[in-house]
């Protein structure tokens, strides 16, 4: 999925490694919106359309030219992008959404913008998200040596845990669950250190048995605000992915993760690596 942006850009040697490795077909999509120009004469607006088409062209051609080597379908479509993604990722059997994110900080909340939201919220596959803060060499792009899975230990999604243990077990990466404590407003009420061995045990039974023989897990707990505790275990560990849970549309992936909304948007905004969301 690509609008040709800088942020799409920085997506795709993920999504050509990925076509790479796995023998894949990479699609390039490019959805371009209806010809509504706020602002312009309406005589003015076939002459912008025609415009718009002929930069589209251009920008696809451009990308098929970055795609040679790699199994490939350029798509340049037109109307609202979601049911366009949507009946691409159907039609087409896709495996995995690649896309870039131009993730911002409000004052309040961290918001990824409207079109990624929408993809990561709805899309039925697991979807990577490349955001602002990653500068990745092209050849190391797919380097995954460092997994991190956030768990709420809560009932939540399981396909995200097979995901992180399947791609520990295949690049022979060490795998880190991870579960933040948040700060508690009673505090004194509970001591943590109460809970520290049953947490381990329940963060253990997410982990094969034999997953000690290729993935070395290990096992964090940790206390304060969860983005941040994420986000800094990310970054001591140097992180290559971070693996995130999503229920649906029931909510962004926050609620689906059981981390809550903001928390979600801030991972993906502000991690250093890219974020896999799975949904199931």
């Amino acid at each position: 999925m690509t609008d040709f942006s800088p942020a799409a850009d920085a997506a795709l040697p993920f999504a050509i490694q990925i076509a790479r490795r796995y023998g894949a077909t990479l699609h390039g999509l490019h959805v371009r919106p209806f010809d509504v120009f706020p602002g312009a004469p309406t005589a003015s607006w076939t002459v912008l359309a025609e415009e718009q088409e002929t930069a589209a062209r251009e920008n696809a051609r451009r990308l098929e030219e970055r795609l040679m080597g790699v199994r490939h379908r350029v798509v340049v479509s037109q109307g609202d992008i979601w049911p366009v993604l949507e009946e691409v990722t159907q039609g087409s059997d896709i495996d995995l959404l690649v896309i870039g994110t131009r993730g911002r900080t409000g004052i309040e909340k961290m918001l990824l913008g409207s079109t990624a939201e929408e993809i990561i919220r709805r899309a039925s596959c697991p979807v990577l998200t490349v955001g602002p803060h990653i500068s990745a060499d092209p050849e190391l792009a797919l380097k995954l040596d460092e997994i991190l899975y956030p768990t709420a230990l809560t009932p939540e999604p399981q396909a995200a845990r097979h995901y992180a243990v399947s791609l520990a077990e295949e690049n022979e990466a060490r795998l880190t669950l991870l579960h933040v404590w948040a700060d508690a407003k009673a505090t004194g009420v509970i001591d943590p250190a109460e809970y520290t061995e049953p947490t381990l045990r329940a963060m253990r039974s997410l982990v094969p048995e034999e997953a000690g023989l290729w993935c070395r897990p290990e096992f964090v707990i940790e206390k304060g605000n969860v983005a941040e505790k994420i986000l800094e275990v990310a970054g001591r560990r140097h992180a290559d992915l971070i693996v995130l849970g999503v229920r649906g549309e029931e909510g962004f992936p926050g609620a689906a993760t059981h981390l809550g909304g903001a928390v979600a948007h801030q991972i993906i905004a502000r991690a250093k690596c890219p974020v896999l969301t799975v949904r199931g």
